[in-house]
């Protein structure tokens, strides 16, 4: 399951949005029923999780807290606290709550940015300021996947003409 692409969309005066289609072939195809709305935990945007992927989510969490821990249990109980179960009707609609609207700064024009195996939903605004300029992202990802046998390589070289 790999979601992919961005869409942008409209929230009605009832906070209600369609899931774009191609992300709901995707979960069709997938198998996936069950979706899970949160806020994400870095950005001000909302993150779609299928079922699936959200339950990996919470396994991971959970076993990396302590349950006689109270501080653990305290992050546990507000990262479960913001998620709510995602109910999309016959058309594809689904409500997005007052809170998670106003955490987000959501309002009328929205864009769906497939991360992979989720779905980010963010104000149209925010997400483009939050964006690098084409150049900026290029140097970055260059210097991110950039093979580290080079800098290995230029080592052995100098170590060679001594």
């Amino acid at each position: 399951m790999r979601f992919i692409g961005n869409i942008e969309a409209k929230v009605d005066s009832k906070g209600r949005a369609f899931l774009p289609a191609t992300f709901r072939k995707v979960l069709s195809a997938s198998g996936e029923e069950g979706l899970i709305l949160r806020k994400d935990v870095f950005q001000p945007c909302l993150v779609i999780y299928p079922e699936s992927v959200w339950n990996e989510q919470m396994d991971t969490l959970r076993s990396r807290l302590n349950r006689w821990n109270a501080e653990h249990q305290r992050i546990f109980r507000q990262f479960v606290s913001d998620a709510e179960i995602l109910n999309l009707d016959s058309n594809g609609r689904f409500l997005i709550s007052k809170r998670q609207l106003t955490q987000t700064g959501i309002n009328q024009d929205i864009k769906f940015i497939g991360m992979g195996d989720c779905i980010e939903i963010w104000n149209n605004d925010t997400c483009t300021a939050q964006m690098k300029d084409p150049e900026e992202f290029s140097n970055i990802l260059q210097e991110m996947m950039s093979p580290q046998e080079s800098t290995n390589y230029n080592i052995i070289q100098t170590k060679n003409n001594d």
